[in-house]
């Protein structure tokens, strides 16, 4: 069971998450809808896993990767997001996320690749 923070200015993504996590017996430690402020609950809590959307106002999931990463090169982010474009999705892999997933997504995919980066 991982520690998960749950970043996505969508209510709606955020629930069908929490069900995900919790199908998952993975524990559900911090819920944020906007990437400002993510750093700091990041090195407070020191979850896990962190499930990161790409497009949110005021601070880019791309941004908070990058933030993370630099405070805690070996962190367990999964990227969300509606883009599938390859530049996008290589940029946030080179950037170190461990995985990526399209919305709208299958929810037996994002358990899946939740339960295999936990286990990295």
């Amino acid at each position: 069971m991982s520690s998960v923070m749950i970043v996505d200015d969508s209510d709606a993504i955020r629930m069908v998450l929490k069900d995900i996590l919790v199908i998952g017996k993975h524990n559900l430690v911090a819920e944020l809808s906007s990437g400002i402020g993510v750093l700091e609950e990041y090195v407070r809590i020191k979850p896990d896993m962190v499930l990161l959307d790409m497009a949110m106002p005021k601070k880019d999931g791309l941004t908070v990767l990058k933030e993370i990463i630099s405070y805690n090169p070996k962190a367990k982010i999964i990227m969300i997001s509606a883009s599938d474009n390859q530049e996008t999705v290589r940029e946030c892999i080179n950037a170190g996320a461990r995985s990526y997933v399209l919305k709208p997504f299958n929810f037996h995919e994002v358990l899946d690749i939740i339960d295999r980066v936990s286990k990295s």
